[in-house]
Order: structure tokens, then C-alpha cells, then sequence
């Protein structure tokens, strides 16, 4: 007799929650038992999709007998009370990017989690892509030598549209910022995965496309890494084209320098070849960024790559690769990188010693 399904339950289903849908479909020995939102017909609507059961409330979620992990899909800064519901519940949790919006709300989420015994896992797909993982296998080998100079770049675009299609969208509140804690915040991951602990920034950031949101749709930063490596960042969400850019990240150092363009590695030279090298190169091609013009348009092959390992380390009652303490260090180089902004680009050191307060550079919303 076969093993029951691990029965995963969805929290919110708005755009991002198909993507966790999608994935778990593909996954053997898991399955989608429930869903709730806020409005009971699009739980109606979603549960139908993916043969679930619509939950007309958070409680009939946590209830579910069937229900081991839930998928938190609601906004950036609704996930800290729900993560907390569920740990109650004891039910393992699965957040979406980002974990929260500020520290205070990151701590409390992990904490919770760990008191209740339950796995946290974080989404943060990019890190799972094969480009990625060659990137990392290097940096941890010492392949690229010192490391001397990096960059991230996300020229992405996003409708007024966009910003308009929900009221938490561009707010500080609920999305947590903008062109960094929302789209950039998969590439600073990846900059912070390969590169480790951060000493200090400095940043400027406006909002020049948009209209009636709090947030910047431009950013650009030098950062100071722990081991003597310095990078350069810009990120922004007022980068029009027709098929959109993909994220970018450059890597040098003394013996090596790599390029990854999404999830391709455009160069990847070192001083002593592998004759596996050759292996991990893609063409330098100007293809479609992956979610550059479009949120929709990336795909859930990460994601799944990323739930898959949340659900070994949920089998393994292990942890995830990326946890809460993962899931915290991008929140807080953004966070940083904010501060700095906001104080007309002062240095600010690292490890920060508790959130900025962050003043809206636009029209608020009412949310």
C-alpha cells in the first residue's frame, strides 16, 4: 500500500499561488488538498483548478485533515500572522518571497516556526537553476581566485497597470519596496548566496515612471562584501522593452570570471579550465528576460526544484536550503540599501542593528 500524499494547502491564491500549484502537480507523493482566500470565489475558483477543497476560512484551512504543509502566497508583508496560524497549527510552512518585509517580522516568523517544531522553507527558485548551482559550485571550489568585482543588474519593466491591479502593490506595508524587495530580490539573493556576508552600502533610489504607489521603480548601490569583494547594483522597473531584459550577474576574480544572464551562463572562464566547463555555457543570445516584462512569464520549473527540496527536508524533519536565517539576508541588504537611500546615500554598515523607518517617495495608497 502506497504512502499517504503529503497534503500541501494553499494561502492565498492570487497570481504566484499557480506557480506553487503547478509545481507541486509535477512532485510524486504530493498533493494540493486546499485553498483559501480572502474571497471565497477565487478559493472556489483555484480549488477547482487544481481539485482541492475551497476552505471559506483560514481555520477550515489549518483544520483539513489532510493538510501537512501550507504554501503561504499572500503579500510580502501579510506573511508573518498566517506563519504564525500555522505553526500553532502545526503545520510545516513554505514562504513565499520575500520571508517578510522587515526583521522584526522575519525573526518572529522563524522563531515561531522553531518553537512549534515545524519546517520553515523559504522561496528564493532562482538559486536552484542549474547556471546557478555551476556558479556556486566554482565560488565554493575558490575557482574564481580573490574575488575582486561583481555586479547585479535587473532592467525590468512593469505597467502602471500593474501597480494599479491590487492596493497593496507599491506600498511599503504590504509590498515591503519595490524595484529591490520585489523583483531584484531573487538576484540579490543570488549575489549574496555566491558572495556571502555583506560589510557596508550605499544607495540611491527614486521613483520616476509611476504613479500613486510609495516605492522606487529605480535603484542603484555599490556594496562592500566581508571579503574584500565590491559590487555594483541597479535595479529598476521603468526599463521598457518590447520582450524585456534578462537579470544579470557578473562575477571577477584573479583567477576567473563568470557571467550568469537568468538562469545562463553566458561566460565562465578560469585561469585552470575544467574540461567540464564547456558543459555549463549557453549562447550570449539577447533572449526574454524570465518575469522581466511580465510576473507571469518565468515559468514554475524553479519553483518546483525549490518546493522539491522543502519537501525532502519536511520528509527528513532536516532543513531546507533555504531556511529562515536564508531567507532573511536579502530582506536585510534591502533593507539597507533603503536606509541608505533614504539618507541621501550614507554608508550604512552591516549587520544592521534594527529596521529603518522607510518614508514613501511617492502618493501613499490606501490599502
Amino acid at each position: 500500500m502506497s504512502a499517504k500524499p503529503l497534503g500541501f494547502g494553499i494561502w492565498g491564491t492570487g497570481m504566484i499561488a499557480e506557480f506553487h500549484a503547478k509545481a507541486l502537480a509535477e512532485i510524486p507523493g504530493v498533493k494540493v488538498v486546499a485553498a483559501y482566500n480572502r474571497s471565497p470565489a477565487k478559493a472556489e475558483t483555484f480549488a477547482r483548478q487544481y481539485g482541492a477543497t475551497a476552505c471559506a476560512t483560514p481555520e477550515a484551512l489549518l483544520a483539513h485533515p489532510d493538510v501537512d504543509v501550507v504554501c503561504l502566497c499572500t503579500p510580502s508583508g501579510d506573511h508573518l500572522a498566517p506563519a504564525l496560524a500555522c505553526a500553532r497549527a502545526g503545520k510545516h510552512v513554505v514562504v513565499e518571497k520575500p520571508l517578510e518585509v522587515t526583521l522584526a517580522r522575519c525573526d518572529a516568523l522563524t522563531a515561531a516556526c522553531a518553537q512549534a517544531g515545524v519546517v520553515l522553507a523559504g522561496i528564493l527558485p532562482r538559486r536552484f537553476g542549474a547556471g546557478s548551482q555551476a556558479l556556486k559550485a566554482a565560488v565554493v571550489a575558490g575557482r574564481f581566485g580573490q574575488i575582486t568585482l561583481a555586479g547585479a543588474l535587473i532592467p525590468w519593466w512593469r505597467t502602471q497597470a500593474y501597480y494599479d491591479s491590487a492596493a497593496w502593490r507599491g506600498t511599503f506595508a504590504l509590498d515591503g519596496g519595490g524595484a529591490l524587495m520585489n523583483q531584484g530580490i531573487h538576484t540579490i539573493d543570488l549575489l549574496l548566496w555566491f558572495l556571502g556576508p555583506v560589510k557596508r552600502v550605499s544607495a540611491t533610489a527614486g521613483l520616476v515612471a509611476h504613479e500613486g504607489i510609495e516605492v522606487e521603480d529605480i535603484a542603484t548601490g555599490w556594496i562592500e562584501f566581508a571579503n574584500g569583494a565590491r559590487a555594483t547594483l541597479a535595479g529598476s522597473t521603468a526599463c521598457w522593452s518590447g520582450t524585456g531584459f534578462p537579470a544579470e550577474i557578473r562575477i571577477h576574480g584573479t583567477t576567473g570570471s563568470a557571467v550568469l544572464r537568468d538562469d545562463k551562463l553566458t561566460a565562465f572562464e578560469f585561469a585552470t579550465p575544467h574540461a567540464a566547463d564547456a558543459q555549463h555555457l549557453a549562447p550570449a543570445t539577447e533572449d526574454a528576460g524570465a518575469g522581466a516584462n511580465d510576473p507571469k512569464a518565468i515559468g514554475h520549473a524553479w519553483h518546483r526544484l525549490n518546493l522539491e527540496d522543502a519537501i525532502a527536508a519536511i520528509r527528513a524533519n532536516g532543513r531546507p536550503s533555504v531556511d529562515g536565517a536564508e531567507g532573511r539576508k536579502a530582506v536585510e541588504l534591502i533593507l539597507a540599501l533603503y536606509a541608505s537611500a533614504q539618507s541621501g546615500g550614507v554608508p550604512i554598515d552591516l549587520p544592521l542593528k534594527g529596521d529603518p523607518v522607510l518614508r514613501p517617495l511617492g502618493r501613499k495608497k490606501s490599502v
